[in-house]
């Protein structure tokens, strides 16, 4: 049973009758009728899309945010944690080792050029050849 249809008039321009008549075969519409309610459709689409962005950006943002605050929160826990393990092991190790206050800095100066130089990217492997007399 086909659906009911109302009548009303409808004025366009010249040129927009002859897009109608053009467009109305590549979008495989048997009729203007047709073309012209899906163009309708489609356009009552758009205004709604454009209605929803005044919606999503700060809905979108406020998503955004949230995950953000979550990851740093989750990140300063794990810092706060290695920092823990860090201060131990450097406890640990200062207890068990006789070095200078001058070997110290020295060492200190060393670190902060070899983390700057690698970006934070060292290993024990370099450390322990670096202790052994190599590069």
């Amino acid at each position: 049973m086909p659906r009911e249809k109302i009548k009303f008039a409808l004025r366009i321009s010249p040129e927009t009758q002859q897009l109608v008549k053009e467009m109305c075969p590549r979008d495989n519409c048997r009729t203007q009728n047709e073309f012209i309610e899906r163009a309708i459709r489609f356009y009552a689409g758009y205004v709604s899309g454009q209605e929803a962005t005044a919606y999503l950006p700060p809905a979108l943002a406020s998503v955004l945010r949230g995950t953000v605050q979550d990851t740093e929160n989750r990140i300063c826990r794990l810092l706060f944690k290695l920092a823990v393990e860090l201060d131990m092991v450097m406890n640990v190790l200062a207890a068990g080792m006789e070095i200078s206050d001058d070997a110290l800095r020295s060492l200190r100066g060393r670190c902060v050029q070899n983390v700057k130089k690698t970006s934070g990217s060292i290993t024990l492997d370099k450390a322990v050849e670096y202790q052994r007399g190599g590069v």
